[in-house]
């Protein structure tokens, strides 16, 4: 097994000069936390000052011919953001227009907690699927598998949720208190 230069790593780590803080004149250095890399000064807590390690993360990569923008018309473009491809107005930043193919209604069920909207197919910035209500933030319900227009047999709630189990695909009230399954019919 071979051993590591850790000096290797020191020797780029401050090859790397970002400058002077503009608010204490400490100098700027290389962080990182969570949501990746950044610029912070040297002088934290003292001083919080901190910019992106790119000054833009979302990047062009082709324009769509003959398409326009329903806001400004101009061209719209593809592009490579923090979460994935998009289609966007290239009259960003002076339109925000983002073309959104995330939501789907989840063949119309209503939704049980404020009657108003209805369950749509989203997908959090993992790739994963859940139903939340349309009507968000004024409504809060969501559920992590899909859902099924069905009233639940024991506790009357009006939908039920469509899960695989060992014995095929079956439905679940979604209430904690009840838990009801059933066949998928």
């Amino acid at each position: 097994m071979s051993k590591i230069d850790h000096s290797l790593f020191n020797t780029q780590e401050s090859a790397f000069d970002p400058g002077m803080c503009p608010i204490c004149q400490s100098p700027l250095k290389l962080r990182h936390s969570k949501n990746g890399a950044f610029i912070g000064c040297s002088d934290y807590p003292n001083c919080e000052y901190s910019k992106p390690l790119h000054e833009s993360d979302n990047t062009e990569l082709t324009a769509i011919e003959g398409s326009k923008c329903p806001e400004c018309q101009s061209e719209l473009v593809i592009r490579k953001g923090r979460y994935g491809m998009y289609i966007g107005c290239s009259n960003f930043p002076e339109c925000h227009y983002i073309k959104s193919n995330k939501e789907e209604t989840a063949d119309n069920v209503a939704c049980p907690s404020c009657h108003k909207g209805h369950l749509i197919k989203r997908a959090n910035k993992y790739g994963k699927n859940f139903y939340p209500c349309d009507q968000y933030p004024k409504c809060h319900y969501a559920l992590n598998f899909p859902p099924v227009a069905h009233a639940c047999a024991k506790c009357a709630w009006p939908i039920m949720q469509e899960k695989k189990a060992a014995a095929g695909l079956i439905w679940q009230c979604p209430e904690r208190k009840c838990g009801y399954k059933q066949p998928a019919e």
